[in-house]
C-alpha cells in the first residue's frame, strides 16, 4: 500500500519502548509484592515462635567468643588468716614498752607473736615512719598484706635473702598505736572479699 495511508517505519519503535516500560514496571511491581509477601510471612512466624531463635542468634552476636551469661565475680587470691601469721614485733625507737604493748594489741586481734624485744643494729633508732613490715618476698602480696590492715601507715618491705614464713613489725619513731580495730576489721574484709567485678550490661552476656 502507498500513499497518504503508508506507515512510517518511526512508528513502530516508539511501540516497543512503550511495551517494554509497561514489562519493566509490572516486574518491579511483582518484586515489590513477593518480597513484602516473605516478610509477612517472617513477621507471623516470629509472633508465633515467639521469636527465640532470633534471641539465640542475637545473644550469639552480642556476645564475644567464650564470653559466659553471667561473668562469675573475680576470686581473690588465698590469703592468711590472722592466726596463721607469726609476727615479730621490735621497737625501733627510744620509747620503752612499745613493742610489748602493740604485741599483746596483735595477739588480742588474732594475730600469733613470736620476738618481742628491740629491733636490729640496721634499724634501730633509724626508722622515722610508722613503722616498716618487713618479710621474705614470698610474704608481699600475702602475710605483709594482712598485716598491713592492723597498721595502715606503715612500709612494707622484703628481704629476697630471708628465709621462712615469719614477718617483722618494726616500730617506728611516729607511730603512736596500731589502727583502730574496727577500721582494721574492715579494712582486712575488704582485702580478702572484694566487691565483684561489674557483670556484662549486654543483653544475653
Amino acid at each position: 500500500m502507498g500513499g497518504q495511508y503508508r506507515i512510517t517505519g518511526d512508528k513502530y519503535p516508539r511501540m516497543r519502548r512503550r511495551r517494554g516500560r509497561r514489562m519493566a514496571v509490572i516486574t518491579v511491581a511483582c518484586a515489590a509484592a513477593l518480597g513484602l509477601l516473605g516478610w509477612g510471612t517472617l513477621q507471623l512466624i516470629d509472633v508465633f515462635t515467639g521469636g527465640d531463635k532470633a534471641s539465640a542468634a542475637g545473644s550469639a552476636e552480642d556476645c564475644p567468643p567464650g564470653a559466659s551469661a553471667s561473668p562469675s565475680p573475680g576470686v581473690p587470691a588465698a590469703l592468711p588468716a590472722p592466726g596463721t601469721i607469726k609476727v615479730n614485733v621490735l621497737n625501733a625507737t627510744t620509747r620503752s614498752g612499745l613493742a610489748k604493748k602493740t604485741a599483746d594489741e596483735l595477739k588480742k586481734r588474732g594475730f600469733r607473736i613470736g620476738e618481742v624485744g628491740n629491733a636490729s643494729k640496721k634499724y634501730d633508732k633509724k626508722v622515722k615512719g610508722t613503722g616498716i613490715l618487713l618479710g621474705p618476698t614470698t610474704a608481699l602480696k600475702t602475710s605483709l598484706q594482712v598485716l598491713g590492715t592492723q597498721l595502715t601507715a606503715a612500709e612494707p618491705r622484703t628481704d629476697a635473702a630471708r628465709k621462712g614464713v615469719e614477718v617483722d613489725l618494726i616500730i617506728g619513731d611516729a607511730f603512736k598505736k596500731l589502727t583502730p580495730e574496727a577500721d582494721a576489721s574492715k579494712a582486712l574484709t575488704k582485702l580478702t572479699h572484694p566487691a565483684p567485678a561489674p557483670t556484662n550490661s549486654r543483653k544475653g552476656c
